[in-house]
């Protein structure tokens, strides 16, 4: 994986306190150090916290771009999580791999673990590349 400069954080990354950690072509890494705020009624982590790990890990496994200074944006067409144990304050890491797809449309998978490495919800997924992000070479910011 490579080092990641950290993009300036916007919206709704930085509203949940997402940070990428690894990212590199078809793979990135997504922490965020869930806290009260993210907690729901019954004192676990909400499950649209972890649903939105995994959305952007995927996404972002198919958006990478080396070239500094452009970019390569997408969007969700479908996706399904699973959640497999209930997860507690502390830091939650989602991983995302491209499993297949072409120039647009490209599908990947991934998971949320807790520190423990406690494997806590699974997703796969479908994404698409906008216009102009198709290369791996991406677009002007």
């Amino acid at each position: 994986m490579s080092d990641v400069t950290q993009p300036p954080l916007m919206g709704y990354f930085e509203l949940l306190g997402m940070r990428i950690v690894e990212w590199s072509e078809g793979s990135a890494v997504v922490e965020l150090v869930a806290d009260e705020r993210h907690l729901n009624r019954s004192g676990i982590v909400h499950g649209g916290v972890l649903t939105s790990m995994l959305d952007s890990a995927l996404s972002l496994a198919g958006l990478y771009c080396e070239v500094p200074g452009r970019v390569r944006r997408g969007m969700t067409l479908s996706l399904t999580t699973t959640f497999v144990s209930p997860a507690g304050a502390g830091v939650l890491r989602a991983t995302g791999r491209v499993r297949g797809g072409g120039r647009k449309v490209y599908m990947a998978s991934g998971e949320v673990t807790d520190a423990q490495d406690r494997l806590l919800a699974i997703a796969e997924g479908a994404f698409r590349r906008r216009s102009g992000s198709e290369s791996p070479e991406g677009m002007a910011e």
